[in-house]
């Protein structure tokens, strides 16, 4: 019998955000953890985003999940020294459709969560000569933001420094049972493994894959630099966003919201857009977004896609247009069934991954509910 290559007590498969998230959980519990990853180093989803941890705008089990990981993002960041800032998230309104829901949402949730602005303190926090058209806002108290570029990257270094973790970077997940898994570099024993590949659960599990309706979401996004002298510290949500997270899209006032924007802006409900953005440390914008769905994803970006995003971009901040720096496509799984997927696949073998566009906000909620 071969000698494994690792032994522990849990084994995560993946190292993007949800995978690392779990292996901070089980190490917090005292357990032994290796981590493994096909790639040299996580370029993901996870890697990929705006880095918004988007906490106020979950409703249910996803806030609560949102709530927990907020706190160890925190803490986190402070263990291995990566950019982090509990600025809120700034929703802008540009009509009373979109007012209307800010208001009801503010009016449903605890005094201070959901802060409504003016016209002038909102185009105030977002800068000067922003959209005219901006009739209020509110301020999302509990959001946060990383830079994602970064956040990934410095937990996972974080992680390989401690003592009872085990890296393995270019290692490749072939299966597990009985306590051992199969990878590209040889057998590994864990009394637990755990699955966090994302949108490539199918690559592994696709019976699971099709009985939970889980499929790819591809995104296109860009960095672009900011107007002169702009800082800009919470993240920016507009209209579509209240389309899209489920706080905003579960208000009564939800429905005339999508009427209205599928009367007059029917260009943004085509691309699934969630026109927002953050800014980097370095200065920059990360902008976006689109939404497409396929189980198996084309790499090829419209243009016609990134035109409509960057015009919307450009008029909310209150310039002629603005300068791209990057593009890129960013793929995530996603499911009509469940925003989450948490299951046993083999005795002591569970997937755990996030079949939404909120991987960052929820993923060390998600692994405090794994772990259990």
């Amino acid at each position: 019998m071969s000698r494994p290559i690792a032994e522990s007590d849990v084994l995560v498969v993946g190292a993007g955000i949800v995978g690392l998230a779990h292996a901070c959980a089980a190490l917090a519990r005292g357990l032994t953890v290796t981590i493994i990853d096909r790639d040299a180093r996580a370029v993901g989803a996870s890697v990929r985003n705006f880095g918004h941890c988007c906490v106020t705008a979950q409703s249910g089990e996803l806030l609560d999940l949102a709530l927990v990981a907020r706190e160890k993002w925190l803490k986190y960041s402070s263990l291995a020294g990566f950019f982090s800032t509990a600025s809120g998230a700034l929703a802008l309104a540009r009509s009373s459709t979109e007012l209307a829901v800010l208001t009801e949402l503010s009016e449903s949730r605890e005094p201070g969560q959901v802060e409504l602005l003016s016209a002038s303190d909102s185009r105030t926090l977002l800068r000067d000569g922003a959209d005219a058209t901006i009739v209020g806002g509110a301020m999302l108290r509990d959001d946060l933001r990383v830079d994602p570029r970064e956040a990934v990257a410095s937990i996972a270094t974080w992680l390989a420094a401690q003592p009872g973790v085990t890296m393995l970077w270019q290692t490749s997940f072939f299966g597990a049972a009985d306590g051992v898994a199969a990878t590209s570099r040889g057998e590994i024993r864990a009394e637990r493994t755990i699955v966090c590949v994302g949108h490539d659960l199918d690559y592994l599990y696709p019976d699971l894959a099709v009985s939970r309706a889980v499929e790819r979401c591809a995104l296109q996004m860009m960095r672009v630099e900011a107007p002169s002298g702009m800082v800009l510290r919470p993240a920016v949500l507009t209209g579509t966003s209240m389309l899209r997270y489920p706080a905003f899209a579960e208000t009564g006032a939800a429905g005339a919201l999508r009427d209205e924007v599928r009367a007059n802006r029917a260009d943004l409900l085509e691309i699934g857009a969630n026109v927002m953005f953050t800014q980097r440390p370095n200065g920059t914008l990360i902008v976006g977004d689109s939404h497409r769905y396929a189980t198996t994803m084309d790499p090829f970006q419209a243009e016609k896609t990134s035109r409509i995003l960057l015009t919307e971009i450009a008029r909310i901040l209150g310039v002629d247009s603005v300068k791209v720096k990057e593009r890129w496509q960013g793929i995530y799984a996603s499911s009509p069934q469940q925003p989450f997927l948490i299951e046993e696949v083999a005795p002591g073998v569970t997937v755990a991954i996030v079949t939404s566009g909120v991987g960052m906000t929820i993923s060390f909620g998600l692994a405090e509910k794994t772990l259990g």
